[in-house]
């Protein structure tokens, strides 16, 4: 998809993240994860590439591993700091010192997790760093009769319980966070999907097809022609 510049505005609130990881396997294997709770993950192995991506896109958070190659993990850190993103970072690293944890929060991290760390522990992190760079909101999420809780993954319809698949999951947490406002094609597939999705596809508009069927009668997703969808 075509990158969005960081002074794009519009944000909406569901969870994207960067994860730099140069162990290949361990960056693939916390990428698929989020992605099964419903977060848009994009995975880079070195420090330059993290600076590459993060010149040019909008991320929520970002996992980083401290000891990355080509551009240490603390410079790139350093840099998000110096630019005022609103990102936050959640730093890896092997070390567990004390000392090490201190100085990775005295450059800028947000928060620490020492290798090895437990999957649920990681989600927990980044969705609460998720939402420290949005305006708050309440946890469990209510609109139109639908409630949509985040964290245990659930959403009902007038007490129905409504079972998603995770990318329909996260289509309908940002409309749901837009609190009515517009979001486009292009915020959805920012927001809910990765880089690597051709922007001329129509997967948005098949995934709000079906996430519409799920919910039922009456409809509550709408459409705004030449603008997006709302609820």
């Amino acid at each position: 998809m075509p990158a969005q510049t960081k002074g794009s505005k519009g944000r909406t609130n569901a969870v994207r993240v960067l994860v730099v990881e140069d162990e290949q396997l361990l960056a693939d294997a916390v990428a698929t994860g989020l992605r099964r709770e419903a977060m848009a993950v994009d995975v880079v192995y070195d420090g330059a590439a993290a600076l590459e991506r993060v010149a040019v896109n909008d991320y929520d958070v970002i996992v980083l591993d401290r000891d990355l190659p080509l551009v240490h993990g603390d410079d790139v850190c350093r840099k998000v700091v110096e630019l005022g993103m609103p990102t936050r970072v959640l730093m890896l690293t092997a070390s567990g010192d004390v000392s090490d944890r201190v100085e990775g929060l005295e450059i800028g991290a947000d928060d620490y997790l020492p290798k090895p760390f437990a999957f649920s522990e990681l989600t927990a992190r980044v969705r609460a760093l998720g939402r420290r760079t949005t305006v708050a909101l309440p946890p469990v999420l209510e609109r139109a009769g639908i409630k949509l809780d985040p964290n245990r993954r659930e959403v009902f319809r007038e007490g129905r319980e409504v079972q998603l698949a995770p990318k329909e999951f996260a289509v309908l947490e940002v409309l749901m966070r837009s609190e009515g406002a517009v979001v486009s094609a292009e915020q959805l597939l920012e927001k809910a999907w990765d880089e690597n999705t051709d922007p001329f596809t129509n997967v948005v508009r098949v995934t709000v097809m079906t996430l519409r069927r799920k919910l039922g009668e009456p409809a509550v997703i709408v459409t705004v022609p030449g603008s997006g969808y709302r609820i």
